[in-house]
Parts: C-alpha cells; structure tokens; sequence
C-alpha cells in the first residue's frame, strides 16, 4: 500500500477563495450582517409561539458567524502580517458583538416567561434536546441583576475591568529581558525568555531567571494596581448580584459542583508525594541539592528524535488505528484534504490551535512543525480537538458549546495514545527515560503549578474583600502557595510568578487554572476505561463526546462512565495511572 504524501500547508481557498482579498467573503459578512438584524426583530416581537423559529434563526447565524471568524483566525496565523485581515478581524469582531447583544436580549426574554409556561413549552418534542441548555441561560440570567443593571455594568467595564487586563498585555507587550549570549547581550521578549528556561544549560537559565525577576519586579507596582483593580470590580459585581463565593462564576461556567473540585485537589494532594519524589531524583541526575523553580523545565538529555511531518502523521495514524477505525479514517482525511498549516516559516504566529468551520463541517489545525517528538505531541493534541469537532456534527449548535474543563477531553486523550507509544518504541533506555520525563512534565505542570495558580487566585481574592493587597504580600502569597503545590520540594520560588502569569489577568473568564487539570484527569479516566475495554471502546467515546456540552460534567461522568465525580474513586484511579510514569521513571533512574 502507497502512502499519500501529505502537504504541510492548509487548504483555506475552499472555504473563501481569494484570502484576506476574497470578494466572496465581503458578501458573506454582508449576509450575516442582514441576518442578524433579522434576528434582532424576531426577538424584539418574541412570544413562546415563536421560539422554535428564533433558536433556527441563531442556529443559521451563530455557525456563519463562527465561520468567519475561523477564517480570519486562520488568515492572521499564516501570515501576521496579514493588514487586510487584521481590518476583517475588526469586521468580525463587532457582528460577534452584536450576535452577544441580542442573544443577551434573547436570555431575557426567556427569563421573561413564568414558571408554568415554560414548564410546559419545554416539554415540547422539537425542546427536548435543548432542555438543559436552555434552562441553563434562563437561570444563568435569573441570577444576575435587573437587565438595566446589567447592561450597566457591561458598559462600565469596558473602561474598568477589562482596561485593566488590556493595560496589562500592553505592560507585558513592552517588556523586554536582557540577555547575555555569545558575549552580546540580546533584549529578548517574554515569550522568548520563557523558552530559555527548557535550555539544558543551568547557566543559562539562571541567567534568564535573574533577569526575568528583575524585569517583572520593575513593573509589579504597576502590574499589581491592574490586578487588584481588576480583581475589585469582580468582587463588586458578585456582591450586587448576592453571590457569595468568587467560585461561583467559575464553577457554573464549567457546569461543575464545589464538592467535585473540592475531591480532585484533595485526591491530587493525597499522591503527590510520588511526584515530590520524581522532582528529587531530578535534582539528583542534574547533580543539585534541590530544584530551583527555573529548573522543573531543564531537559535531562541533550539529545533528540527527530521525525518528518510525513514520518509524524504516519506515526499518528497507526497509534489511532489502534484504538477505533472512526479516529482513524477522521485523521486521514484531515491530513489528505489539507485541514493542517504545519509548516516551519517566517511570518507566522507562535503556538498552535483548531478551530472548527461549522458551516462546512471542517476543522483547520495551525502549529508549526519542526520534527521534535514534542510536535508529533502537539499535532496529535490539536487533531484530537478536531475529532472532538467532528463527533458534535448533528448535534444542535446550542448543544455544542462545551466549557473548559470538558474541552481538552478528546485532545488530550489523543495525545496520551501517541505519548504512551513515542515510550513504547523507544530506540534504547535513555530515550525512553527523555519521554516518560516529558510526560511527568504534564503532571507536575497539572497537580503542582496549576494548584500552585488556583490556590494563591483563591486567597488573593479572599484578601482583596478586605482592601488593597501591596506587592510584597502578592509575592508572600505566591511563595506560600508554590511551597504548598510542590510539597516544598523546590529550593528557590518564583515570587514575581503572579506578575508574569497572563491567567490573572483574563477578564473574560476567571480562574482560568483548574479547568485544566480537571480536562487533564477525566481525560486520563476516560483513558484507563478505553485500556481496560480496547478498540470497543470508540462508539462509547464518541457517544460522551457529543454530550460534552448538554448536561454537567457531574452528569456527563455518570451517564457514560459509571463514576461519581464527587466522591474518591474516579480521581484516584486517574491521578494512579498518571503516577505509573513516575514508578518507571524511578525505577529506570535509581543508579543513574
């Protein structure tokens, strides 16, 4: 059997033909333009008769709307230096506006209807696939205060709150960090320091971290004034709309009880001396007493696999083929047709993303591929969003708007198949010692730092009720939570590390932290069930995946996976799966 040799550039003419330039696209966002003021007089004349036709009308428009800002992200990743993109983006971005204006005026109105008529009109055949979603928006807006109020403090927020986390991406855009390599001294960017801290030299991370402080310190005054801003006008608005805990936004976004994350952390907590122990032998095979903060992400061997994009995607292709033929045949066509921009060029943006075109029923990935099993990592990672993707087709838009914490189910899984194989077939023992660490780097990054992000974002919020929180004690509250996370395993902390942590700092979506490890560990649940029951498995995958974003985690974990979220099991069995990399890493490591 011939392989087809697959291209490292996407295929983006199918959608619109013409890029940045493309004529068609200018009549698409007319189009949009035209339905969404029809979708504003359908609500202005709403009445419970009509709400099949309203939810067909956002149905139509929010795909076409997602459409064209999938494209546009694409266009600007290519090429950053895209001009006539970056003016669509700005086209996009208020016909996105206006769709949250009227689907806020939609909430509104469902809200609107008394208790009977909507227990009746919700039993409805044509409503019942929408049910929670729908009493999810009627009582998220219930919640909140009068619509005035609301619209209020939306207006004020604009040049208060979210000021304040623009102020500091533009701190952080004019931060530089210098440098000494080679006998010259560079002014580097946060991005690019940040990546000096995987350097296998220990100089020259020390090096990066001294400076990397110091260019934080030089700024935390100013950085500090925009966090606590930003974090009062939160707590005003939870105390005028009488919630009581600053969890409470979080936790309904990730449609997750307190009991829940209250369980994972305590599980994670419970077993993480495995991991104190794996951070240890680390400082020991680096020749140190102890780990500083800048050197958790030092690689422990200078050498490194390399493998083509063709040698990655067939890699890819036949760990997948292990597991379900679905996966499989999906992550063929994604590469045959095109759906990836991999290659390694000047002039695109960093970091890698999916994102879906619903109209069209695809998906494009952008990464860049430079041959390190860390990228054959990646791209497994981001096909596993577009599968994710690809089993929400048929299933009603409302119903497929999944939260954070579900969203990195099926990319993650993916990526557990081709990281468990990369150790597997490994070529000889120093290798494979080099893999199973960059996979315990995923768990110290999910049980430590992160613990680390969720436990100083809780008490910084728990102080800031009381007033103003000074630089000095932001940096003692990070210290005491790092020492915390990392079961004080770590001889040096990174006390500016609240100040350099963009999360802080997200005003759309706060506590941007435990998501992750929770999408970490129920994709390792779900993983050890797939193992456990081999390629069967798919269809009963497939089958969660599509419920993803109509029913809560708690819900979503019973119907398909037999498990109570709340209680022991589930997380244990998960966080000890995770931690069999870390006994085989000791093991292999005990006479280096």
């Amino acid at each position: 059997m011939t392989t087809k040799t697959y291209s490292e550039t996407w295929d983006l003419e199918v959608f619109f033909q013409g890029g940045s330039n493309s004529k068609e696209f200018y009549t698409y966002l007319s189009e949009i333009q035209t339905e969404l003021d029809q979708f504003e007089q359908q609500i202005q004349q709403f009445s419970t008769d009509s709400l099949e036709d309203v939810l067909a009308s956002y149905e139509s428009v929010v795909k076409k709307v997602v459409q064209a800002s999938a494209f546009i992200s694409c266009l600007l990743a290519q090429d950053v230096k895209d001009k006539s993109a970056s003016q669509l983006q700005g086209k996009v971005a208020q016909l996105h506006a206006k769709l949250q204006v009227q689907l806020g005026a939609l909430d509104e109105k469902l809200v609107g209807i008394d208790e009977v008529s909507w227990s009746k009109l919700i039993q409805k055949d044509v409503f019942q696939p929408l049910e929670y979603v729908l009493n999810e928006r009627r009582r998220r807006a219930g919640d909140k205060l009068p619509a005035a109020q609301e619209k209020l403090i939306t207006s004020l927020a604009v040049d208060g709150y979210h000021a304040w986390g623009k102020l500091y991406n533009s701190i952080v855009g004019t931060i530089k960090i210098p440098v000494e390599e080679n006998g010259e001294v560079k002014e580097l960017s946060v991005g690019q320091a940040q990546n000096r801290f995987s350097n296998g030299d220990r100089e020259v991370r020390k090096k990066v971290s001294a400076a990397w402080k110091k260019a934080w310190e030089g700024q935390a005054e100013t950085i500090g004034a925009a966090l606590n801003h930003l974090g009062g006008f939160r707590l005003q608005v939870y105390e005028q709309r009488g919630w009581d805990s600053v969890l409470k936004e979080p936790l309904e976004n990730n449609r997750m009880k307190q009991e829940t994350l209250d369980m994972m952390w305590q599980v994670i907590t419970d077993h993480k001396g495995t991991l104190k122990k794996y951070l240890e032998r680390k400082a020991e095979l680096l020749g140190l007493e102890k780990l500083n903060m800048y050197d958790v992400s030092a690689p422990l061997s200078a050498e490194e696999t390399i493998l083509s994009y063709q040698e990655g995607a067939e890699f890819i292709i036949e760990q997948f083929s292990k597991f379900g033929p679905e996966l499989t045949e999906f992550t063929k066509q994604s590469f045959e047709d095109r759906w990836i921009e991999a290659e390694d060029r000047a002039g695109k943006r960093p970091g890698g993303f999916c994102t879906s075109f619903p109209v069209s029923g695809q998906s494009r990935i952008f990464m860049t591929y430079s041959g390190t099993l860390s990228n054959v990592s990646t791209l497994a990672h981001e096909l596993g969003h577009a599968f994710h993707q690809h089993a929400m087709h048929g299933v009603p838009t409302l119903n497929r708007f999944y939260a954070s914490n579900v969203a990195e189910t099926a990319s993650t899984f993916a990526e557990m198949i081709v990281a468990d194989a990369a150790v597997k077939y490994a070529k000889d023992e120093q290798e494979k010692i080099s893999l199973l660490e960059d996979k315990i780097q995923r768990s110290v990054a999910f049980y430590m730092n992160i613990h680390a992000r969720f436990l100083f974002e809780t008490r910084f919020y728990d102080e800031r009720k009381n007033g103003l929180v000074s630089v000095e004690r932001l940096n003692e509250l990070m210290v005491e939570a790092q020492k915390e996370a990392y079961c004080d395993a770590l001889g040096e902390y990174d006390t500016t590390f609240w100040a350099s942590k963009m999360h802080f700092f997200i005003t759309q979506v706060p506590f941007y932290n435990f998501p992750y490890t929770f999408g970490y560990l129920f994709s390792l649940g779900i993983y050890t069930q797939a193992l456990e029951e081999g390629t069967n498995y798919e269809e009963k995958y497939i089958a969660l995946l599509k419920d993803t974003a109509s029913m809560t985690v708690e819900d979503l974990a019973m119907k398909h996976l037999g498990v109570d979220l709340t209680q022991r099991d589930f997380w244990e069995k998960a966080v000890k799966k995770s931690l069999e990399d870390v006994e085989e890493f000791l093991q292999l490591t005990k006479n280096s």
